[in-house]
């Protein structure tokens, strides 16, 4: 769950990219028909970016404490095959960044996103976005990059089913497919360990990616290498619960996405928005979450405090689950419920009040009773929610070298 300047985004201020934009390649009449039933089937790739070592190191340069930029980058929006959170086929889009050198088979990172309103505030769509940031990074240190949209955002098909835990997974598996024969087009190989991180959102998706490729047999290729999860929400309830009562920053705002999305997803949180909305937002709040507004729009819209949004028994419900929502936040309260067989590092920052480090320490917890090895990693009291990943992302790519020349 992340933010943009009110906000629900990650690494404010990033600088635009330079480069322009060139359709190549896009998939063939037979891609798409195998695509309607094949997940990570090419739908259509578009070159966004090609930059100079030099280049990227002028995109991090203030954002992210990166001097060691070894390679330039290529960068392509790809649209792919997946399914929803019915299981059903879709399409979703995502950022696939190569670095430009001579290595033939790359190590591969899923880098999964935080919490996004705004369907083109993505990494795939938006320059600024700190999230293709974070892609050049990993790339210029010689990685491939898949960096999944999700359902619904980006140039997706269809809605986005908040955290859902089956499409998430869906979108990044399938996205590592697509990563790799779009690799394969270009002459180059992944490697089959995949170093999966995220920040926010991204933190339990990085923990849910990497469970369903090592136990759940998502891909018969892939397997993961490492996992650094930055910054997550991994006791969903208890984040909503901190919603409810204004313990949090933007509590308002984030709530009434997850309320949203999940009740366009699952159904049962409420009958009508008045049941869970005061008015007047009752009769705006549901359009304004269409994935069509901004998150500036969507703030000034409605109040940041939950009392203010919220009738008392809406917010009641959430502080007490019960029926289809305890159902649902039961999976998301267990990501890092789960032995490993990779290393695991978790980051967080002391100063977040978005998410806080109980956050965090309760996924050790679960890491610790299964008896899986950990570490985890304060950036530092002095960052926000936002700024925690900026101070993360160094320091995962070093854990990644590490885990490389371990494994």
């Amino acid at each position: 769950m992340t933010s943009q300047r009110t906000r629900i985004r990650v690494l404010a201020g990033t600088a635009l990219l330079g480069s322009a934009s060139a359709l190549i390649a896009p998939a063939s009449a037979a891609d798409a028909e195998r695509g309607r039933t094949q997940g990570g089937a090419l739908v259509s790739v578009e070159r966004v970016a090609d930059l100079t070592a030099e280049e990227v190191a002028g995109e991090l340069k203030g954002k992210i404490d990166w001097p060691h930029v070894r390679h330039g980058v290529t960068a392509y929006r790809v649209a792919y095959r997946t399914t929803d959170s019915a299981g059903a086929p879709t399409t979703a889009s995502q950022l696939v960044v190569l670095p430009k050198n001579r290595t033939h088979r790359l190590s591969t990172v899923s880098w999964l996103h935080g919490t996004t309103v705004y369907r083109k505030d993505v990494a795939s769509q938006n320059p600024a976005s700190g999230d293709r940031l974070a892609a050049l990074l990993f790339a210029s240190t010689g990685r491939a990059v898949s960096a999944p949209d999700y359902v619904g955002l980006g140039s997706g098909e269809g809605f986005h089913p908040y955290g859902d835990p089956r499409a998430t997974v869906a979108a990044s598996v399938d996205g590592l497919r697509a990563a790799r024969t779009l690799a394969h087009r270009e002459g180059r190989e992944l490697e089959r360990k995949v170093q999966v991180s995220g920040f926010s959102q991204g933190g339990p998706a990085t923990m849910m990616v990497g469970r369903a490729l090592q136990q759940e047999g998502a891909d018969r290729y892939f397997r993961p290498g490492a996992l650094a999860p930055v910054s997550g929400p991994f006791h969903l309830s208890a984040f909503e619960a901190d919603a409810a009562d204004d313990k949090i920053e933007k509590s308002g705002l984030y709530l009434a996405y997850f309320a949203t999305a999940w009740n366009k997803t699952y159904g049962g949180l409420y009958d009508s928005p008045g049941d869970a909305f005061r008015a007047p937002y009752d009769q705006k709040v549901e359009r304004l979450f269409d994935g069509h507004h901004t998150t500036e729009q969507i703030a000034g819209a409605l109040p940041p405090a939950s009392r203010d949004l919220f009738t008392q028994d809406f917010l009641n419900k959430i502080r007490k689950p019960g029926g289809i929502l305890k159902e649902k936040l039961r999976p998301l309260d267990r990501t890092c419920d789960w032995k490993p067989d990779v290393p695991v590092a978790i980051y967080h920052s002391g100063g977040d009040r978005d998410v806080d480090s109980s956050h965090s320490e309760y996924c050790a917890r679960q890491l610790k009773e299964n008896g899986a090895p950990y570490r985890i990693t304060d950036v530092g009291s002095g960052f926000d929610h936002n700024q925690s990943v900026g101070q993360a992302l160094p320091k995962i790519v070093r854990f990644f070298d590490r885990a490389a020349k371990a494994g």
